[in-house]
């Protein structure tokens, strides 16, 4: 990540790269005749359709010009047709390369309360787990741990459910839709590395999946931000089967970036009778052990 953090600024990567999506057509532009050598628009058709000079906005994707006004990054997220999500990124991307010094990076608490824990007990059967703002398992309940085949397996420090997603061989089975889920882990990540890009959990997590998951650098490169937080996920389970839970993440407040991510189903089906069932399989001594609170993540390199 270094060497792509030395190459411009994240606010110019993330105009590259959603440039690069937008086709001229879907932009109202006419593609005219040609070979076109550059994937989506060129860095004139944005600035014209931003209404920005084409020297400005080659100084912004270069990180030579670090301060666009709001009524700029407006204009460029209306001409790279933007979602309200991708659109706040921008504006975030946008006041970070505006500071005149790096803010140190911190390293982030990993300590779950007391009372998020007995939270986590009061969830059962509904599989449950608190993770951190890069996806590390933190805290759970037995069912939030068994419905994760292999993840027990694991070291406490390695415990992350990106990391699992990708690189567990177990992940590909499990997920109905893992194209999806993988898609919504690295977006997660993405949308944290424009707002705290030197952060060592992060850099020491995308670095390792950068080096050992093509899937994960294609992706990375994508700079899709936009995450999911409730909906509905299929899992082929191998020790109850097929199974279809809603779920809900949400923030808990308080803490630097922790979330915790619950699942249910309504009770009489079958869906409930499986997280009943893994509930009950699950040793009770698995249920919310402490993740130490610092050192870096076991197997994860110096990135």
């Amino acid at each position: 990540m270094k060497s792509e953090q030395q190459n411009g600024t994240e606010l110019g990567r993330f105009l590259r790269a959603r440039r690069a999506r937008v086709t001229p057509e879907e932009a109202g532009l006419r593609a005219g005749a040609g070979l076109r050598r550059t994937p989506g628009l060129r860095r004139e058709e944005l600035a014209t359709l931003a209404g920005i000079s084409i020297d400005y906005y080659v100084r912004l994707e270069r990180g030579k010009e670090t301060r666009p006004s709001p009524s700029v990054v407006d204009a460029l997220a209306r001409a790279l047709l933007l979602e309200e999500t991708e659109h706040e990124h921008l504006r975030s991307l946008a006041a970070l390369a505006a500071r005149r010094a790096p803010e140190p990076p911190v390293a982030p608490s990993r300590t779950v309360r007391p009372g998020v824990r007995l939270l986590l007990e009061s969830l059962r059967p509904g599989p449950s787990h608190v993770v951190s703002r890069t996806n590390d398992l933190l805290a759970w309940n037995p069912a939030g741990l068994r419905l994760l085949p292999g993840m027990e397996d694991w070291p406490l420090r390695q415990r992350n459910i990106a990391r699992y997603v990708f690189l567990h061989p177990a992940a590909r089975e499990l997920f109905h839709d893992w194209d999806h889920q993988i898609r919504g882990c690295v977006a997660r990540l993405r949308a944290l590395a424009g707002t705290d890009p030197d952060a060592p959990d992060l850099t020491r997590l995308a670095g390792e999946l950068l080096l050992k998951s093509p899937e994960f650098a294609r992706l990375w490169e994508r700079y899709d931000v936009k995450g999911s937080t409730h909906g509905r996920k299929t899992f082929h389970h191998p020790e109850v089967g097929d199974l279809t839970l809603g779920y809900q993440s949400m923030e808990l407040e308080g803490t630097p970036g922790h979330r915790l991510i619950t699942y249910y189903a309504e009770p009489g089906t079958a869906e409930h009778d499986a997280i009943v069932l893994l509930d009950m399989l699950a040793p009770e001594n698995a249920s919310h052990r402490p993740v130490p609170s610092d050192g870096p993540s076991a197997s994860a390199p110096s990135f």
